[in-house]
């Protein structure tokens, strides 16, 4: 559904990119990321309670996640109070986000840089934030066994201007973002199929059309792009002779029929922790490594999906996590498939940093100049929930221009027939790859 301002549609997929346009800048030529796919095996649950950090995480890393974490629920609370998206499904990588803005900061001074600093909490000291990037990216692509996750960043660029070799090298080295020379100018279109099907292989073709028709024009100088793409199954995989369909509470006015997911055998065993408004449980995804990947669904009690949306912050989330205590959960969960559109230059400019996108910008540590700045901000996301497992995806454009402990008690029930809020992280670093709330699971 189109939206009047910048706005998010509804669609169908799983991946997840980031994409900078900057006018003004030479290319250096070069080779995007192309990461190894492994493929994917079961592994056990560890019953043992946890935390979501490992001692072998550095503090550049932890700084990076906690930045990554703090922008992900300041973004989700600025989407979910917007009357634009009212009553409507989110789903958004923050990650992504993130990546694609950080490359740019990297390029940006005094006020513009200090406002991009601010709304993505970025940590003040530069080499601390380079190498924070750089070891959660190389985590990332490490690879497991169990499932399929992995991160590409890349820049894309006119290739009659001239960008400082100190800004190209920096993005190289710490991000992984090689450039490729492109012809804006003169082929703008082209320019932006070939960086389409880029994002589109990077993704398993769950993102397509990622920059649609003249958002690059002769004016365009530089893109940047981000992408992460995410397949697992679930180590306690869901029967499909048991799904049945069910009624959704979308508000206590109206239920929609979904097909609903279950588990309730004597091995539904899950961390799980509930308080006297919501319950929490987090499903993790098979693996054969140290990088643990899970969802955490927060639902509520009642029919309030706020008081859900209280606990999203980082102090509220980590002392939940801390509760989560293995057992026996009967979970019945809707299957959902979301792909989702926004373009956020109005949401980050309210969020605190205008400057990026007006006149006034100052992006010189990319060409020595003042003449850039952010045209737009695209971001694609995608997420199929089912029996076996999850898929997700995510892109993101920035276009730059010119100018408890169990007991004898009750087994609890898990049942997820009404909205509800989702997060998959990395349960290593505690990095957020992925957020939204299920309103609707029919669309």
């Amino acid at each position: 559904m189109e939206q009047k301002k910048p706005g998010m549609r509804t669609l169908l997929g799983t991946v997840l990119l980031c994409v900078i346009v900057l006018a003004g800048c030479t290319g250096i030529p070069g080779t995007p990321i192309t990461p190894t796919i492994t493929p994917m095996t079961q592994d056990t649950v560890n019953t043992q309670p946890t935390t979501t950090t490992v001692a072998s995480v550095s503090g550049s890393v932890k700084d990076v996640s906690e930045a990554n974490n703090r922008f992900t629920f300041d973004l989700y609370s600025n989407l979910a109070k917007d009357p634009e998206y009212a009553g409507s499904n989110l789903f958004f990588s923050p990650f992504s986000i993130s990546s694609a803005l950080a490359i740019t900061y990297e390029g940006a001074h005094g006020t513009t840089a200090d406002e991009i600093r601010s709304v993505f909490h970025l940590p003040s000291d530069i080499a601390a934030m380079r190498q924070g990037f750089a070891e959660t990216n190389a985590g990332i692509n490490k690879g497991s066994a169990g499932y399929i996750l992995r991160t590409a960043n890349a820049l894309w660029a006119e290739k009659t201007y001239p960008f400082l070799p100190g800004y190209i090298s920096t993005a190289s080295k710490y991000y992984g973002a090689n450039v490729t020379n492109l012809d804006f100018i003169s082929q703008p279109e082209e320019s932006r199929s070939i960086i389409n099907h880029w994002v589109e292989q990077t993704t398993e073709n769950k993102i397509k059309d990622l920059i649609p028709a003249g958002a690059i024009d002769p004016m365009t100088r530089l893109v940047i792009t981000n992408a992460v793409y995410f397949k697992g199954t679930w180590v306690r995989q869901f029967d499909k002779n048991n799904t049945r369909d069910a009624d959704f509470r979308v508000s206590p006015e109206k239920t929609v029929k979904v097909s609903m997911m279950q588990r309730t055998d004597e091995d539904t065993v899950y961390r799980y922790t509930e308080t006297g408004d919501v319950q929490v449980l987090m499903m993790p995804y098979a693996h054969s490594s140290d990088k643990g990947l899970s969802m955490l669904i927060i639902l509520p009690k009642g029919e309030n999906l706020t008081v859900a949306e209280n606990v999203l912050d980082t102090a509220g989330l980590s002392g939940i996590q801390n509760s989560l205590i293995a057992q026996r959960v009967k979970v019945f969960l809707p299957k959902f498939k979301l792909e989702t559109e926004y373009r956020l230059p109005d949401t980050l400019a309210a969020m605190g940093m205008p400057t990026a996108f007006s006149s006034t910008a100052d992006f010189s540590g990319m060409d020595g100049t003042k003449s850039l700045f952010i045209g737009d901000v695209i971001h694609k996301a995608f997420v199929d929930v089912n029996e076996e497992g999850t898929e997700a995806a995510a892109a993101t454009a920035v276009v730059m221009k010119l100018s408890a402990a169990p007991g004898e008690h009750p087994i609890p029930v898990f049942n997820a027939d009404h909205p509800f809020v989702f997060i998959i992280q990395d349960d290593e670093t505690g990095t957020i790859l992925f957020m939204g709330r299920v309103m609707n699971p029919a669309g």
